[in-house]
């Protein structure tokens, strides 16, 4: 496995494991599948230098791809970074949730970053024991905020200090 900065070529494979998950209701809020032109903007928001997107790369295919972007852009919360991660259908249980959040943890001192938070549904419970497994906390938890196909879920916010 590559873990590597994500390439603009590599937006396809990006928009495709999102949707797949768009259509799960596991791990986005987005109820519809968006296009590679929709996408584009969001990543050219990212910055290898602050706000990374990385890819996994497994003989030649994304495997996965976590993102980083801005918590709350009050200039307190400066050092803080939601973290996103989605993983292909055909690699999940595979060790790339792990390997991408193992590589955000380590580098998010180099990147200024001292705190990482991740908005997961409570429904997620395999997000959930990933993020808990590298020593997140359960931070709060917004109950029945979103609504998907009629269901209330609940958000959970789970934190790790990092620096």
């Amino acid at each position: 496995m590559i873990i590597r900065d994500a390439a603009e070529a590599d937006l396809p494979a990006i928009v495709d494991i999102f949707n797949a998950a768009v259509r799960t209701r596991m791990s986005t809020a987005q109820l519809d599948p968006v296009s590679v032109e929709e996408r584009l903007p969001w990543f050219q928001e990212h910055s290898p230098d602050s706000h990374p997107l990385w890819v996994a790369e497994i003989d030649g295919q994304i495997a996965g791809w976590i993102s980083f972007h801005s918590f709350i852009t009050r200039c307190a919360y400066r050092g803080t970074v939601e973290l996103s991660v989605y993983v292909a259908e055909n690699f999940r249980r595979a060790g790339v949730g792990r390997a991408l959040l193992e590589k955000a943890i380590a580098r998010s001192p180099s990147l200024e970053i001292s705190s990482l938070v991740g908005c997961i549904f409570g429904h997620n419970e395999p997000s959930l024991r990933l993020f808990e497994r590298l020593g997140f906390k359960r931070w709060g938890v917004l109950p029945r905020i979103a609504r998907l196909d009629g269901i209330e879920r609940d958000l959970v916010m789970v934190g790790r200090h990092v620096a």
